[in-house]
């Protein structure tokens, strides 16, 4: 499948992290940036085939490793972005804090931590729209308390 914004993605020199944005602006999927990531790391690989490999490959060039190294730090920024909201949903679908801790490699106190920190960045984004007039976006003040109590139970039931 390919659309106007996948054609232009995939036609775009990748430098820096900044360049992983849609044409609008907003996220590129973490798909896109992967599928670009691999393209690159493959020609990078294919530098360690001997010169008289029977078949012909896209050997890799600084371009490729400057492009891997901006993809995967914007990939790596992307999912960072996601396990706040990765870890509310694992809590409000049964998992305890000790599992998700688990899963993040990090104690149960940092996981709910990690939750009120983010719970605390979207409702700010919500008042600092309401405050400019516009649709606000980020959570609301019934929302966010929901979210500072789930962070608060320490069984995450």
């Amino acid at each position: 499948m390919s659309t106007p914004e996948h054609e232009r993605w995939t036609g775009l020199t990748v430098r820096r992290p900044d360049d992983v944005r849609a044409e609008a602006g907003g996220p590129v999927p973490l798909m896109w940036q992967m599928e670009k990531f691999t393209e690159h790391n493959d020609r990078l690989m294919n530098r360690r085939l001997p010169a008289d490999f029977p078949y012909e490959v896209d050997r890799g060039d600084a371009g490729d490793s400057l492009a891997a190294l901006a993809l995967g730090t914007s990939i790596r920024r992307d999912i960072a972005m996601q396990h706040a909201s990765r870890v509310r949903e694992a809590i409000e679908l049964g998992a305890t804090w000790d599992q998700v801790a688990t899963a993040l490699d990090i104690t149960a106190d940092e996981a709910r931590d990690l939750l009120r920190r983010w719970a605390d960045g979207q409702r700010k984004l919500w008042l600092g729209y309401e405050a400019q007039g516009e649709e606000p976006i980020g959570m609301d003040a019934d929302e966010h308390a929901a979210v500072l109590a789930l962070a608060a139970d320490e069984d995450g039931q």
